[in-house]
Formats: structure tokens, sequence, C-alpha cells
């Protein structure tokens, strides 16, 4: 067992929420599978990237995507919710709302303004605020395209 491999106690909890065919052959390694599905999301690395001892990647990605599509994991978060608020072991504490990664759209990166649309914001913006703005020299100005 890999260090951050899920312990018997753990998979004890998640074995029942995860769904394996209603026919066929019981996948073998759906343990190993579902931990490299974890590590993968852990490292942050590639599919390709997922070590061996997990089985094929292709294989541990099929899984993956076949949960996900069949809303595996969101119900398995609500089962291990309930259970923990069953044994009274959640609270609010627990809660964490990260802002610190907030994406803009790409094309908001580096706007390009004409001289006159930026001057009539700045001049809305000093009305607005009723002071004038400090006068600075700006950074980025785009020129009027010549015919």
């Amino acid at each position: 067992m890999a260090r951050f491999d899920l312990t018997d106690a753990e998979w004890a909890l998640i074995e029942p929420h995860v769904p394996v065919a209603a026919t066929g052959p019981l996948p073998r390694r759906v343990r190993e599978q579902f931990n490299g599905i974890l590590w993968r999301f852990r490292t942050g690395s590639g599919w390709r990237d997922v070590p061996e001892r997990y089985g094929p990647w292709s294989t541990v990605y099929s899984r993956f995507n076949a949960w996900a599509k069949a809303g595996a994991f969101q119900r398995l978060m609500d089962a291990l919710i309930a259970e923990a608020a069953s044994r009274g072991q959640i609270g609010l504490e627990l809660v964490s709302v990260d802002s610190t990664i907030v994406r803009a759209h790409h094309e908001s990166a580096g706007l390009a303004v004409a001289g006159e649309t930026l001057d009539a914001l700045e001049q809305a913006l000093t009305e607005e605020k009723g002071a004038p703005l400090p006068t600075q020299q700006s950074v980025l100005r785009v020129m009027r395209r010549r015919p």
C-alpha cells in the first residue's frame, strides 16, 4: 500500500457506494483503481502519469470517466457526509471557501481600449466619485488605425 492509499477502514466506508456492473465479472482491482483516481487528482498529474501499481492508466481513466458520468462521486460524497453527520462528526468548521483562485475570462487579460473610450471612462469615474483622478501617464493606449 502506498503512502496516501486508502486504509482498510476508509475503504470499508467507501466500498458500498462504489458502483460495479450488475452483470459480468466484478472488477478485480476496484480499490487500486479508486486509489489511482485519488492519486491523479491529489498530484495534479496527467492520466498517463498514474503509477502502474494502480493498473493501466487507460483503465483508471475509463473507470473515472464512467463513474463521473454516472454521478457516482456525488452520491459517494452525499453518503459520506450523511455518515459523518450520523456520527456527529460534521460541523461548520469543516466548511472552507477558497477564493484565492478566481479565473477571469481569457480575453480579460490585457484589455486594449481606445484612447477616447478610456478618457470617457476616467471622466465618468471622476464625476461619480466627485474627485479628480491623479494625473498619470497611461500605460496602454490603442491608437486609431489609419485607413
